[in-house]
């Protein structure tokens, strides 16, 4: 199978590339290593699956149309897994118009790629942040979700309203992942994790939020990648017995589906803490903030459709992925 991943050098992105090239597809991985963070990070991640079989390497921003329209026609891909992104709820507060940009614009780029090019099956990020407003824990796929609280959010949403368009004019199936708080080695350094670790070791205070009473689904990177793999094999149908006048958020007429890949068990922020303080051996001193513009207090995943229709469920705990994360980066950062 050729496999187009775009986001190659992204913490999803690189570790997907590599469990596909390792089970014998190919991969072509495009991204455009902005600044957005650390981009030796982004080289590093990227070398590691550069120099194998089966993999090609493009430089390209998504929302570039004339270069998507070629990239498509040069390797005609079976399936497409989009995770390029501007990531980040409280970065859209400050450049609301890279979102728009890179996730409406590129998206788009990709829908008519897919729709040109025979692509069988089109996999793409969402995000936790969809649920907004929402207090109904947990969060399903079956719920409405019309009050996000974040620009990020709202072109997430976006993303799954613009695909079922083309599930249903174009009978292109599309899968939409709605992805609750990853982290692991090769993690982003701005999420939580990262900048609790980086601030602890060199013994200055994290900013913990919302008092610390946030709860959030935390989701390893293993477990997320393998519900990509599983999602990708399995492709989008119709849902036979969907019905207009009680429409289901989570499914269609389309070939197109919704799932939440969230480890199905919310972690209080201030355990998380602690437990990143026994692995590092080293107490944190923290700022007790409030809650911040964009933020939901808590996450949590009901990930009922993901086991029901491809056999898997997120289970790495807390303890065993910030352990495995706290290991990667004292290695990487030689600390």
């Amino acid at each position: 199978m050729k496999v187009l991943i775009t986001g190659s050098a992204g913490f999803i992105g690189s570790q997907l590339a590599l469990r596909l090239l390792k089970r014998g597809d190919e991969v072509i991985g495009i991204d455009n290593l902005n600044d957005y963070y650390d981009v030796s990070l982004k080289e590093a991640r990227l070398a590691r699956i550069s120099s194998q079989d089966n993999f090609t390497e493009e430089r390209i921003s998504i929302e570039d149309r004339p270069a998507m329209e070629a990239l498509f026609a040069k390797h005609k891909p079976n399936k497409v897994v989009n995770l390029a992104a501007q990531a980040g709820v409280r970065y859209s507060l400050e450049n609301p118009h890279s979102y728009v940009e890179s996730n409406i614009v590129g998206f788009m780029n990709i829908l008519e790629g897919c729709r040109y090019n025979d692509v069988e099956h089109l996999v793409y990020a969402s995000s936790s942040s969809v649920y907004g407003a929402n207090t109904n824990m947990p969060f399903s796929i079956h719920n409405n979700v019309d009050h996000p609280l974040s620009m990020y959010a709202a072109t997430k949403k976006a993303n799954e309203l613009m695909a079922h368009t083309y599930s249903h004019l174009y009978n292109l199936p599309t899968t939409g992942l709605r992805f609750f708080t990853v982290y692991g080695p090769w993690g982003r350094p701005d999420m939580a994790l990262f900048l609790f670790t980086r601030k602890i070791l060199a013994g200055e205070p994290i900013d913990v939020f919302n008092f610390g009473k946030h709860r959030r689904d935390f989701t390893y990177i293993d477990d997320i990648v393998e519900g990509v793999i599983r999602t990708l094999d399995r492709v989008a149908t119709p849902n036979p017995d969907w019905n207009g006048d009680t429409p289901d958020p989570g499914t269609s007429l389309a070939p197109y589906r919704l799932y939440n890949i969230g480890n199905n068990q919310p972690v209080e922020l201030m355990h998380y803490i602690k437990v990143l303080e026994d692995c590092l051996g080293k107490k944190a001193e923290m700022n007790m903030l409030p809650l911040q513009p964009g933020d939901v207090p808590d996450t949590y995943a009901d990930v009922q459709d993901l086991v029901a229709d491809v056999g898997y469920k997120p289970e790495t705990t807390v303890e065993h992925g910030i352990a495995r994360f706290v290991e990667w980066y004292r290695d990487y950062y030689k600390v």
